[in-house]
């Protein structure tokens, strides 16, 4: 079984989804019995400095290319490549061109200047490993890749989560703009009559602004006694989190996949999500099909436009009918613990990649 390097961003430090993946990933190509070594490569990525980027094309041909017994294989996670694009074609010359592991796209609103980069560094790859089949369809059509690989994000079982009196919603992600926290709150501004409570779970160091206005949100509307903000957890804290939720919310403007989704369904929690985003996919991922043959979600996908001023009183409208109706929520949370067991695992993740690369390897 051929070896690994995986070079890794070094200036993600919050819990995002991309690190999630990569460590999991490593766990389960070790336990397959893959060695793998892990290198994180310091620099602002995707716009790294000069200096960062020579020091990744030095690691991207410091090692023989996967041709032969015991030869490493390089991938390299897709939020480096693209900020290094001349590096990748150098590496692709000197016949060392590594494996690229997308978690996302480059946003559209990034400009001409870094869509060109991504298709570059692409294009100059060995292969592309998506981690969602959104990712893989977006950039198919924006770059005309051909034999773009899929390994979807596994998931760990975990215990059947209890919830809460009153009933209590998670949102679990970092707080960021694109993760929209603050369309949560307002729409929650709007249930002030009903009983519930709600975690905010995440991160307030990624975007420290961001993360101020979303305080006031939840101050300036009265809310500071039912909204908590806890910062990022980890281990038994965000266990005792998961274990209070009821339904979880990740209502992202844009999502590859949304890897809470699946560790909600994991718990037999239901999830509402952003209809257009990747995290589509993942609340399908362990729907069952009725009789009718229509998909029955463990929860629900809204659309909600970025922007749009009616998109709290959208939100509000959904959660209003979750929390009065009784029925309802016995029907998403059956959906959701019947989800558990046709999650995949990690081991599938792993599996996947392997052949990505045993396939670029032959």
């Amino acid at each position: 079984m051929l070896p690994i390097r995986l070079l890794v961003p070094g200036n993600i430090h919050h819990n995002s989804g991309g690190n999630a993946y990569n460590a999991r990933l490593v766990r389960g190509l070790r336990k397959a019995g893959t060695d793998v070594e892990v290198l994180s490569v310091e620099g602002a990525w995707p716009e790294a400095s000069a200096k960062d980027r020579r020091r990744l094309g030095s690691l991207l041909v410091a090692w023989e290319p996967g041709a032969g017994s015991g030869q490493a294989v390089g991938v390299v996670d897709g939020l480096v490549a693209v900020g290094a694009p001349d590096e990748l074609e150098y590496a692709a010359k000197a016949g060392k061109a590594p494996l690229v592991l997308a978690h996302m796209i480059v946003p559209e609103a990034s400009g001409p200047a870094a869509l060109e980069s991504e298709g570059r560094a692409l294009r100059a790859a060995s292969g592309v490993i998506c981690t969602s089949s959104s990712t893989a369809y977006a950039l198919k059509e924006r770059h005309g890749l051909r034999g773009v690989r899929v390994a979807l994000p596994g998931v760990d079982p975990a215990p059947v989560a209890q919830g809460s009196r009153p009933p209590n919603v998670v949102v679990v992600a970092a707080l960021l703009p694109v993760k929209d926290q603050l369309l949560t709150v307002a729409a929650l501004a709007l249930l002030k009559d009903l009983e519930w409570s709600a975690a905010l779970v995440g991160s307030d160091q990624a975007d420290p602004e961001y993360a101020s206005r979303v305080r006031s949100a939840v101050m300036d509307n009265g809310l500071n006694r039912r909204i908590r903000l806890t910062g990022e957890l980890l281990g038994e804290a965000l266990e005792r989190e998961w274990e209070a939720a009821n339904l979880s919310l990740l209502v992202s403007q844009a999502e590859a996949f949304g890897m809470v989704v699946t560790e909600s369904l994991a718990r037999g929690i239901p999830v509402v999500v952003r209809q257009g985003t990747g995290a589509v996919e993942a609340l399908g991922l362990a729907g069952l099909r009725n009789d009718d043959g229509g998909l029955r979600l463990p929860g629900l996908a809204v659309p909600l436009a970025p922007d749009d001023p009616e998109a709290p009183a959208a939100l509000a409208e959904v959660l209003r009918r979750w929390l009065e109706d009784a029925g309802l929520r016995q029907t998403w949370r059956t959906a959701a613990l019947d989800a558990r067991d046709r999650l995949p695992g990690w081991d599938r993740t792993a599996a996947a990649v392997l052949a990505a690369v045993e396939g670029t390897a032959g």
